[in-house]
């Protein structure tokens, strides 16, 4: 197993800090925005690479446009197939703790209901609590590394399927009756079903990583019984301590995660305090498996 270890500066300028021993990493010595230059994007681009997820600090200059501006350095923005976008722009998401859907305290990847789902995530932080509100990151790459080779050898052949008509109460234990409803009329107004393979081989860096997350909704081939308890041993694997990293936010700080190597999980402990962040998302590839095989959407829009 790889540890990230001691500050680094980039030719570009960039002191990049490393938080965790497996993952993420805080850069500084940048201003994010639509323009920055190519040895600068090279650089951000490599360390979102191996550390997974990348944090920057006192970004308040930014705004919902030159978030989606900046987010198109990274590829092709795209919209949240089912959740509308923030009034008056493209593509910014919103989450909002006084709305419901707006606690996304349950361990994901984004959007795998999809076969094409997103590569990279940029979220900003806009209304933070004094206390609480922090995000948990999963490296899934290191997870596949931790497993034994019996148990690598088992899940490189293993297909789930991932739905958003998920067991949203299951996930979310102490949702509001008003996230519930949001839920039912607007996550999941339309239903998608995507087979994927439970590991992919990463399109940049060829490492394979693990594609699971409570949006599974069975492992295929198995019962019901089986699917759960192999899941459970896979998934748990994938939030070990060892493999996390985790973000005290403040308002302005941005985060941005490779989607295709990572989990994570807001923690909903700040009770009735306002906590809003606003994400954009990158299109991304449809995953492919160890023997070449493509995810299949099986239900929804394609």
């Amino acid at each position: 197993m790889s540890v990230i270890e001691k500050t680094i500066l980039t030719n570009a300028g960039l002191e990049i800090h490393p938080v965790a021993g497996r993952i993420g990493a805080e850069i500084r010595g940048v201003r994010l925005s639509s323009e920055l230059d190519a040895p600068t994007v090279d650089a951000i681009k490599q360390a979102l690479l191996q550390y997974k997820v990348i944090f920057f600090r006192d970004q308040n200059h930014l705004d919902d446009e030159s978030q989606e501006a900046f987010a198109q350095l990274f590829g092709e923005p795209v919209a949240h197939p089912t959740v509308p976008t923030r009034q008056a722009t493209d593509y910014v998401h919103e989450l909002d703790s006084s709305h419901g859907g707006g606690r996304a305290n349950s361990w994901h990847t984004d959007v795998t209901f999809v076969d094409a789902y997103p590569k990279i995530s940029i979220l900003r932080g806009v209304s933070i609590p004094p206390a609480g509100g922090d995000t948990v990151w999963a490296n899934t790459a290191a997870a596949y590394e931790d497993l034994s080779p019996e148990l690598r050898e088992l899940a490189d052949r293993l297909w789930a399927l991932h739905t958003n008509e998920y067991d949203y109460l299951g996930s979310h234990t102490e949702a509001s009756t008003e996230a519930v409803k949001h839920f039912n009329e607007v996550f999941a107004s339309t239903v998608y079903e995507t087979e994927h393979p439970i590991v992919q081989v990463h399109p940049e860096t060829g490492e394979r990583t693990l594609i699971l997350g409570h949006f599974v909704k069975k492992i295929l081939g198995l019962s019901s019984s089986d699917s759960f308890h192999l899941f459970s041993v896979l998934q748990n694997h994938i939030i070990k301590l060892e493999n996390t990293v985790r973000w005290r936010w403040s308002a302005g700080d941005v985060a941005i995660w490779d989607n295709r190597a990572t989990q994570h999980y807001a923690i909903n402990d700040y009770g009735d305090q306002h906590r809003v962040v606003r994400r954009v998302t990158v299109k991304g590839e449809i995953p492919v498996s160890i023997d070449g095989r493509h995810s299949i959407t099986r239900r929804g829009k394609q």
